[in-house]
């Protein structure tokens, strides 16, 4: 049988990487650590499970560029102003499986004086397929937490079967 796909990492830019790696570990129920890869500034939240679950935190003035040589790092500084970068909403977003509950990822966002919601997603105006918890790092970049207990809606929606009941052509 064939592996499924498994998204081990993924990685966000912040105003101050040690930290928020550390809040977001918090969220993991893990631990942050600093970055392995060449990037000096940049941190790792790790879960800790088995399938090497972690964020990466970089300095929101570095991104990810691609490089026409090979074996070369793949980081290039912006040149924005930093203040300018730092107001500039990121589009992205994650949704993960957290095993905290809601109280306790309302209290981090309330902590750290990050905007946390309850929403449900779907057509707007019907019932919500499911339900997530908006938790805006820095104010700025989203990231959907789901605790144990909303895992099971999405994983009942977002599957190969149910989409295609409804949508029996796919892609229109």
């Amino acid at each position: 049988m064939k592996e499924k796909p498994m998204l081990h990492h993924i990685s966000i830019p912040a105003r101050d990487p040690a930290h928020v790696a550390t809040v977001l570990a918090e969220i993991l129920a893990g631990r942050a650590f600093p970055f392995l890869g060449p990037l000096p500034g940049a941190f790792s939240a790790v879960a800790g499970d088995e399938h090497g679950t972690l964020i990466e935190v970089y300095p929101q003035h570095m991104a990810i560029n691609p490089d026409p040589k090979e074996g070369t790092s793949p980081f290039l500084a912006l040149e924005a102003p930093a203040e300018k970068i730092a107001a500039t909403p990121v589009a992205f977003h994650a949704l993960i499986s957290v095993p905290l509950s809601r109280a306790e990822i309302k209290a981090i966002g309330e902590r750290e004086g990050w905007k946390t919601l309850y929403l449900g997603r779907g057509a707007p105006g019907r019932t919500p397929f499911f339900h997530v918890i908006e938790f805006w790092v820095e104010n700025r970049i989203m990231l959907e937490l789901a605790t144990p207990d909303m895992l099971a809606p999405y994983l009942a929606t977002m599957n190969i079967a149910a989409l295609e009941q409804r949508f029996p052509h796919g892609i229109v």
